[in-house]
Formats: structure tokens, C-alpha cells, sequence
């Protein structure tokens, strides 16, 4: 890989000294390096790329910031074929395996091919508006369906493959891809999903209900959730973004996309290490 794309948070700690040590451990190893407009102000030796030619031009994209930084880079990707490796300029990340402190380490195992490569489920959530499709966003992490400009209760009808499940009232509804059950999901109550887990979780906001519980559901199904009750509007977040307002009779529909989004990562990663360290477990000992 040795057109190596470059997309970053400059406002994070240390980034100047990031971008030094990222030219100098570039030229040593013979990555040609290329950054949009804003990060090539730190990298002035890196070709300037529109956002829209990264995917027909890179080997792989190195996201240099937080989870955020991650999730846009594969918004950016758009579902081409191109890895991303997230180096994190602060506190690991759940989606940014590599520490700031081993970015040479990254870029040598990148340079010599022996990065592990793991895939990761994408969500294509459509907006169906009198039935019919609006629009359609990649979902790394989740959607969200709740919030608005009132603290009033909606009713949201979910089904599946079809067939209507139920409906509950609630302050909104959490669908996710087990790359992000440890955001919202979690937050509602939701269990963490290995990454790799052929599936699809659903938790519902404040639900006005004793006996609800967060369901897990195959990847290859059909997921619905129409407003059916709501004195409000409504919105619909994508992994963070809010894109939408939601109405009465709105749906929006949830399939796995064909197009997932490969990580990079370093020999040895763990991700039940670096959960551990995100969520502070903390053990009985052994000895």
C-alpha cells in the first residue's frame, strides 16, 4: 500500500508533532501520501485530493483523529473497496485501534503487507416517505430515531421481514450494527456485540413499558419502523449525524448493505482489550 490517503482532526492534541513524524516515517518507507484541502495545510508535501477522488486514487485511507474522524472517512468512502486504519490523537477508540505513540509501528506494517484486515457490517437505511423510497445512508455505527423539538412520548411500529412485531411508545428507537452496539445501544440498555456477528440489535428509548427488552436479529432481515403516533417531528440520526425530520406515516428501513467497510488493524489487535480499557473492567485476580 503505498498510496496512503490522509484524512485528520487538526484541533486534536499533538497534531503537529503527528504530521511531522507521519512525513518523515512516509519518505523513509516510500508511501506517497495525499490529504484533503484542510489537512494538507499540515502536510504541504502531500498531493491535494477533492473528497470525492480519495476512493479512485488511494490504497487505503489513515484516519488521524477519534472514532469520528473514522466514521467519516468511511461516509467518504461511500462503500469502495478501501481499507481505513484510525490512529487516535488522544484516548484509544472503540473504531481507532492504533495509539498515537504507534504510528511508525503502522506505517511499517502497512509497508510491508502485514496489517489484519477486518471487515465490518455496513446498514443501508432508506427513508420511505407515502410508502416509497427518499433517500438512503451507509450506517457504520447506528441509527437513531427519537429527540425533537418537545419531551413528548411518539409510538413507533416496528416490523420484521413483514411481519408486524409491535408497537411501542417511547421517546424513540435504537437500531445498530455490532460495530456500534457500544454507542447509543448500549447507553439504552443494550448488550455489546462482537464486532463480527452476522447481526442486527434494536433497543427502544424510555420505553412506557416494564417488559421490554432489546432483540437481536439477524443481519439479512427486514427491518421497519414507521411513525405511527408523534406530536412532534422527529429525528433521524446516522451514525451521529442528524439527517432527517420524521413525521406521521414516516419509515425508515434497514437492510445490510453489500458493501461493508474493511478496517485495518495491527497483528495482535484485541478488540476485547480494547473494550476493556474503554469501559474500565476491571477483574478478580488470578494470583
Amino acid at each position: 500500500m503505498k498510496k496512503v490517503g490522509v484524512i485528520a482532526n487538526p484541533k486534536r492534541p499533538h497534531a503537529a508533532d503527528i504530521f511531522d513524524r507521519l512525513v518523515r516515517k512516509a519518505g523513509q518507507l516510500g508511501i506517497e501520501l495525499f490529504a484533503d484541502s484542510q489537512t494538507s495545510m499540515r502536510l504541504p508535501s502531500a498531493k491535494v485530493l477533492e473528497f470525492d477522488q480519495f476512493a479512485g486514487t488511494v490504497d487505503m485511507l489513515l484516519a488521524l483523529g477519534g472514532d469520528g474522524t473514522v466514521l467519516f472517512c468511511a461516509k467518504l468512502l461511500n462503500g469502495a473497496n478501501i481499507p481505513i486504519l484510525g490512529i487516535n490523537l488522544g484516548s484509544l477508540g472503540f473504531l481507532t485501534s492504533v495509539g498515537e505513540d504507534q504510528m511508525e509501528d503502522a506505517l511499517d506494517a502497512l509497508a510491508s503487507g502485514v496489517c489484519e484486515q477486518n471487515a465490518r457490517t455496513v446498514a443501508d437505511c432508506t427513508l420511505l416517505r407515502k410508502g416509497k423510497p427518499a433517500k438512503t445512508y451507509r450506517i457504520l455505527n447506528d441509527a437513531v430515531i427519537g429527540f425533537g423539538g418537545s419531551s413528548r412520548i411518539v409510538t413507533l411500529e416496528l416490523a420484521v421481514d413483514g411481519e408486524p412485531i409491535t408497537a411501542f411508545t417511547c421517546d424513540g428507537m435504537v437500531i445498530t450494527t455490532p460495530t456500534g452496539s457500544t454507542g447509543h445501544f448500549l447507553a439504552s440498555g443494550g448488550p455489546i456485540i462482537q464486532p463480527c456477528a452476522d447481526v442486527f440489535g434494536i433497543s427502544v428509548i424510555c420505553p412506557h413499558t416494564l417488559s421490554n427488552r432489546p432483540i437481536i436479529l439477524p443481519d439479512h432481515s427486514r427491518i421497519e419502523i414507521t411513525v405511527q403516533h408523534a406530536h412532534k417531528k422527529l429525528l433521524l440520526s446516522a451514525d451521529g449525524q442528524d439527517v432527517e425530520e420524521l413525521g406521521e406515516g414516516d419509515s425508515i428501513r434497514i437492510l445490510r448493505s453489500e458493501k461493508p467497510v474493511t478496517f485495518l488493524h495491527l497483528p495482535g489487535y484485541s478488540y476485547f482489550s480494547v473494550l476493556g480499557q474503554k469501559l474500565h473492567w476491571r477483574g478478580s485476580s488470578l494470583t
